[in-house]
């Protein structure tokens, strides 16, 4: 059975079949998933789904991206919607420098606020860092009581060890099947099998080979276990075994 750790069910990709995607997922092997919000819509979203499934579970925050539509309510929605016994993390929060640069500073002030809200309420964070590796650490760095994983890891294995050293763990997708993934391939050899992750990142990151378009859903996990099992020299099996214990523990599910 596989544990998706984090999608995004809520995207207007899935409007026109939704429903029966996540139904059929239970039948395909998949037994939990993490839905995570970007904003306060997709927030809300992701914990209307939680509820609607006993097998999805909701993540809240303000991605990078969306930084620009915080405003002075968001500190009191995150935790209200934090109190909710199916949302498990803070997230997905994070830098990403990849596209516009103009919001930098108030990508690091938003960060910085979900941080403290999430040691406040003693929750786990999910980060996304894109080309922003030194800032990110920089800012999380101030934050040492916290546990959280690094989504779709793309760092160092050197960047690896110093976040595997704070306790946290890495998450890995389908980007680990692409001609690019040598560092992320190398993070997942010398780190302790307890740490990783598995996730989609639904409906992005569609694992090669891409089947029936470019969507991806939680029905492809198994692509992705069996790239990190031939990468470690073991089975898919035994990675969806390890990663579905080390999920269920991340996020305190039981």
């Amino acid at each position: 059975m596989y544990f998706d750790t984090h999608a995004h069910y809520d995207d207007s990709w899935f409007d026109e079949d939704r429903e029966e995607v996540l139904r059929a997922l239970p039948e395909a092997g998949v037994s939990l998933v993490v839905n995570c919000g970007c904003d306060e819509q997709s927030s809300q979203a992701a914990v209307e789904l939680a509820h609607r499934y006993d097998f999805i579970y909701a993540a809240v925050g303000w991605h990078p991206h969306d930084v620009k539509t915080w405003d002075d309510t968001s500190a009191d929605k995150l935790r209200r919607w934090a109190e909710d016994p199916k949302v498990v993390a803070i997230g997905e929060i994070g830098l990403d420098y990849h596209y516009d640069l103009e919001w930098k500073e108030l990508q690091h002030e938003i960060l910085e606020k979900q941080l403290c809200i999430a040691e406040e309420l003693a929750l786990p964070v999910i980060i996304h860092d894109r080309e922003a590796h030194g800032d990110c650490m920089n800012i999380l760095r101030r934050h040492p009581g916290l546990l959280g994983e690094f989504h779709c890891y793309s760092g160092s294995a050197e960047m690896a060890k110093e976040i595997l050293g704070w306790g946290w763990y890495l998450g890995f997708n389908g980007s680990i099947t692409m001609q690019d993934a040598r560092r992320a391939l190398e993070t997942l050899v010398m780190m302790p099998s307890d740490r990783m992750l598995l996730e989609t990142d639904c409906p992005y990151l569609a694992p090669l080979p891409r089947i029936n378009g470019r969507r991806n859903d939680s029905r492809r996990l198994p692509q992705v276990a069996q790239k990190m099992a031939e990468t470690l020299k073991t089975t898919p099996e035994l990675v969806a075994q390890v990663c579905m214990e080390n999920g269920k523990r991340f996020f305190g599910i039981a």
